[in-house]
């Protein structure tokens, strides 16, 4: 090792002699400079006017693709091909490789101490970097080190690698600059090689595995896992035994049968090591972020560690369905990535593709080929996309193996434990399509154990939950393409009528803007219901105080007479905008995330409640009316073609007033819980699919928080992580100004008056 030491010092001196080397480390200061002052420059600004900064300041400057080692990976990709351009390059043309051949100095010596001098000058580059970081370690709140730390580790490996492609291109051939462009090249390759042969299975694990993109990010996220750091160190090692393999050929004149088979033989020996490392259960992570968020939170932690045994997960893709190409054979990398959060807990999940065809709701397939059959349909579009038809079982032996009717034979995943429990896993109609964290562990939930059961009561004219008109409520329950349905955040959803007692294993009833009355045994054994400690979500409607007001003055509440009311510009006077109470934040996190957020929840016709807390029951106001232009209509019924105006004689008062309430009691050992919603149409299919200019409505989260607390926050899924603390800077704008002329200017120019000194020195001597 002392004599490739020796060769590193000595390349190094001749590296520096050099202007390129100089160059570099002065456009790197300089482009980093600006990069950063933008930055964090625009972070000092916003904090001196008064705007809160969010967490994870330290991520956002640094780590994220718009910070500072985001950018900069884009422009090594420049900067190294240019520095080892010559390392080899240069002895071959002025002939001193012969020197070198002539001397007591090993192959490996020669590329050993070639490939040093470059990690050393990619210390240089790191350092650069890492004096910018000192600057934010003292001057951001709870500066996240480690992660920065590891970003910068996967900044260095990435320059090593880069480097280790240059030498060997290198020795290829005389001409730097064609060294230069064949580096390039070979980084492009490697780059872009994750998506070449994806569709034949026997190369599509081997090419991704190969590529070099996306190997840094993870380090920049905060995650150093097994796979990638012997990823680097494999390409590192294989581009430096084929540099050693070429000048033996040359040194020793092998024939080039000999020569290539000891590449493709060093090349066969690095995938096999890549395929051994990449296996789920060969991989090691550590987190080192300040929240892990690159890792499961502990509630699907906990899940998945109930899953004992075997896991299947079985995805079922239909060529005739819109969503076809997510589950394409050229996608499936891609597509096993979504779980990798899932199989670094449990490596033996086992994930299968089905291809069929079969009837789909895709009416972009019904304009383009109004007259083709489903089969004929079938081979048009996997001729267009370059598939064997062959692939694809037709309708009838996919219907022998699977019923996916109920899916309407969309992209769906079937999950399947060894010991035989089933649920589907979805995609939704949304910008996001795949499930996040939150759906994927309610799936696994469900197979794990029994989770809430909620009935929808109908016989009384009430929202429909399985109808998808207007006022329905197939969103908010059973729409199997929207996220935040019941059905898709680990409830059970079923009908129930009051003909009859109602089922032990209900947990939740939803009774929901009923038009008649209930009969005295209806409502005799919906008082059993209650009496047993059943949880409830009563939703009333304006006009109907009279049908459900003696269902809810059992609990000391009632649906005040009128209309809520606030006139504005641009909507109906009859729209609420409820914005969620201290107490309600204090109940459910997801209403306090909305207080957070300024969001409200969109009630379009509103009755007020009130209530008295002397029934038993503690009651929690959870939405109010806003303060300002609003009251409690008592006069008008006409909200398009007349004109509200407040009139205090006739008792109406401008005032805030309850929208949602919840009440709970314990009732032997269980907390019975209800809720009561003076509006109906605010959880209907045309409120929670439909958007208003400048309103922050939330809807949704009004059904996730809502049941949450009724499910005794079994489901959905918590996935909350703690706060990222580094949400502050201690500088202001005049001292960052300081800075910023230190960093954009003084810096780069002061290494380039170094480099002319020093150049000048040189030629003097």
């Amino acid at each position: 090792m002392k004599t490739a030491f020796n060769i590193a010092r000595v390349e190094l001196q001749v590296l520096f002699y050099s202007p390129i080397a100089w160059f570099i480390l002065i456009m790197f200061t300089f482009q980093v400079g600006m990069f950063f002052c933008s930055t964090f420059g625009g972070l000092v600004t916003s904090q001196a006017i008064g705007n809160p900064l969010p967490g994870g300041l330290s991520y956002q400057v640094f780590s994220s693709r718009a910070g500072i080692f985001g950018i900069m990976l884009g422009y090594l990709y420049l900067y190294i091909p240019l520095i080892t351009m010559g390392l080899m390059s240069r002895e071959l043309g002025s002939g001193s490789i012969k020197l070198l051949y002539s001397s007591p100095i090993s192959n490996t010596q020669i590329i050993l101490g070639k490939f040093i001098s470059m990690m050393i000058y990619g210390l240089v580059l790191v350092g650069i970097l890492f004096c910018y970081v000192l600057f934010a370690a003292f001057t951001v709140k709870s500066f996240d080190f480690p992660l920065i730390l590891t970003g910068l580790l996967g900044i260095y490996l990435l320059i090593c690698a880069y480097a280790a492609v240059g030498l060997f291109m290198s020795s290829l051939t005389s001409y730097q600059v064609v060294a230069a462009m064949l580096t390039l090249a070979m980084l492009a390759i490697l780059n872009y090689i994750k998506g070449w042969w994806q569709g034949i299975d026997f190369v599509r694990d081997i090419t991704w595995w190969l590529a070099l993109s996306g190997r840094s990010e993870t380090f920049l996220n905060g995650l150093i896992c097994s796979e990638d750091i012997i990823y680097f160190l494999v390409v590192i090692s294989l581009f430096l035994m084929f540099a050693i393999i070429k000048l033996k050929a040359v040194r020793q004149k092998s024939s080039w049968t000999v020569t290539w088979g000891k590449y493709v033989g060093v090349f066969m020996m690095a995938v096999v090591v890549g395929y051994v490392s990449s296996r789920p259960k060969m991989r090691f992570y550590c987190d080192v972020t300040e929240t892990k968020m690159n890792t499961l939170t502990e509630n699907s932690q906990e899940i998945v560690a109930k899953m004992k045994g075997g896991l299947t997960i079985t995805t079922y893709v239909n060529l005739l369905d819109q969503h076809f190409r997510a589950g394409l054979p050229e996608e499936r990398n891609r597509d096993l990535s979504r779980f990798k959060r899932y199989t670094r807990f449990k490596p033996e999940i086992e994930l299968k593709y089905v291809y069929y065809y079969d009837k789909a709701n895709n009416k972009s397939l019904d304009e383009r080929y109004p007259t083709l059959s489903d089969r004929e349909r079938m081979v048009k579009i996997a001729k267009n996309y370059d598939l064997d038809s062959n692939m694809f079982m037709p309708p009838e032996e996919i219907r022998k193996m699977i019923d996916l009717s109920s899916e309407n034979n969309r992209f769906v995943r079937l999950v399947e434990r060894e010991s035989g429990e089933k649920t589907f896993l979805r995609i939704f109609d949304d910008a996001m399509l795949f499930p996040t964290e939150a759906e994927i562990t309610a799936a696994f939930k469900r197979l794990v154990m029994n989770l809430p059961t909620v009935g929808f009561l109908q016989g009384h004219g009430e929202r429909d939950c399985v109808k998808e008109g207007d006022r329905d409520y197939n969103l908010f329950a059973w729409a199997k393409t929207y996220r935040y349905a019941l059905i898709n955040n680990g409830f059970d959803i079923v009908e129930v009528s009051l003909d009859k007692a109602l089922p032990e294993k209900l947990d939740i009833l939803v009774i929901a803007d009923m038009k008649t009355p209930l009969s005295a045994g209806e409502m005799n054994r919906l008082n059993a219901y209650v009496e047993r400690g059943g949880n409830l979500l009563i939703v009333g409607e304006p006009r109907r105080q009279n049908i459900m007001n003696p269902i809810i003055e059992q609990f000391g509440v009632q649906l005040m007479s009128g209309q809520l009311v606030r006139p504005t510009e641009h909507f109906t006077p009859d729209l609420v905008l409820a914005r969620a109470t201290e107490e309600a934040g204090e109940m459910s996190y997801l209403f306090n995330s909305l207080r957070y957020a300024n969001g409200v929840i969109a009630m379009p016709g509103c009755s007020a409640l009130e209530y008295i807390d002397n029934k038993g029951y503690k009651v929690t106001p959870l939405f109010m009316s806003d303060t300002i232009n609003g009251w409690n209509e008592l006069q008008t019924v006409n909200f398009i073609d007349d004109t509200v105006r407040l009139n205090p004689e006739s008792g109406e008062i401008e005032r805030s007033y309850v929208t949602a309430l919840a009440l709970s009691r314990q009732v032997g050992k269980k907390e019975q819980k209800i809720v009561v919603l003076g509006d109906a149409d605010c959880l209907s299919n045309i409120e929670l699919s439909r958007g208003r200019a400048n309103v922050k409505a939330a809807n949704y989260i009004l059904i996730s928080g809502v049941f949450y607390w009724l499910s005794d926050e079994e489901v959905p899924i918590d996935v909350r992580r703690p706060e990222m603390p580094d949400d502050a800077v201690f500088i202001g704008e005049a001292a960052m100004g300081v800075f910023k002329i230190i960093f954009k200017w003084i810096l780069p120019i002061g290494l380039l008056f170094f480099t002319i000194f020093l150049w000048v020195r040189r030629r003097g001597r």
